[in-house]
């Protein structure tokens, strides 16, 4: 998977994890409790559920960029390591081309 592809997936993962917060916060706001019809408790619900929201967003944008970091480490040291075979093999081989042949 390329890495633009990675992070596609990525943003839409986080997005939809918002999508999900946003609709139950919404859906709580309309099965409001009687009792509790104060706008002082209203907006207490209101902060309660955008810190849960937050919260929930905080975590899968977590546990994306982890899992995004430990999908692209082997590839980065598979890729540091064949560069590093090949400038040793470029200079071993000008060396070589550099000698006057006997």
């Amino acid at each position: 998977m390329t890495m633009q592809t990675q992070f596609s997936a990525f943003l839409l993962a986080a997005a939809l994890a918002c999508g999900q917060d946003v609709a139950l916060a919404q859906q709580n706001a309309n099965n409001t409790n009687p009792q509790n019809h104060s706008a002082k408790q209203d907006m207490r619900n209101a902060g309660h559920d955008t810190k849960n929201a937050a919260r929930n967003a905080g975590q899968a944008t977590k546990k994306g960029a982890k899992k995004a970091y430990n999908k692209s480490k082997p590839g980065a040291k598979r890729a540091y390591n064949k560069s590093k075979n090949t400038t040793k093999g470029a200079v071993k081989g000008g060396k070589q081309s550099g000698k006057k042949p006997q």
